[in-house]
């Protein structure tokens, strides 16, 4: 296991959980969206995490893989297409259908802050690995003074 590897798996999460951030950013701010530049009603998306270089069950029992893991990345980001959207009876809204019925994003914003919330904790949580491994290097240093 190298010296950095802690730091490089935290750093991983971080950016991973920013990704997250970001994309819970765009869904809450496209709550209120009707029509893309497309004309389509927006859709929320989410993001799909994976574990970076995860060794087999094999390596792990016969102890060759060296590490636990190397950290996490983004396979993809998940446009939900599934969940309906809001209907809201508005009929002098410009994008209102023939029943007076406005379509808006399936974005609900108090399950977008629970998982902002989730998501800057993890961050957190990533950062104060980080700092841990950096004083542990630090400290280690000092042992040789």
């Amino acid at each position: 296991m190298s010296v950095f590897s802690g730091m490089n798996i935290s750093a991983t999460g971080m950016t991973a959980q920013r990704t997250r951030l970001d994309i819970i950013s765009e869904n809450i701010a496209n709550v209120n969206t009707t029509r893309d530049a497309e004309g389509n009603v927006y859709n929320r998306k989410s993001v799909i995490f994976h574990e970076k270089g995860y060794p087999s069950f094999d390596e792990m029992l016969l102890g060759t893989a060296g590490s636990v893991g190397q950290g996490v990345k983004i396979t993809s980001i998940f446009e939900d297409t599934e969940t309906e959207g809001r209907m809201v009876y508005d009929p002098a809204h410009p994008d209102a259908d023939e029943n007076g019925y406005v379509t808006y994003p399936n974005v609900n914003t108090v399950q977008e802050m629970t998982d902002m919330i989730d998501a800057s904790r993890a961050y957190e949580a990533n950062v104060t690995a980080f700092n841990a491994s950096k004083n542990m290097q630090l400290k280690a240093l000092d042992i040789g003074k």
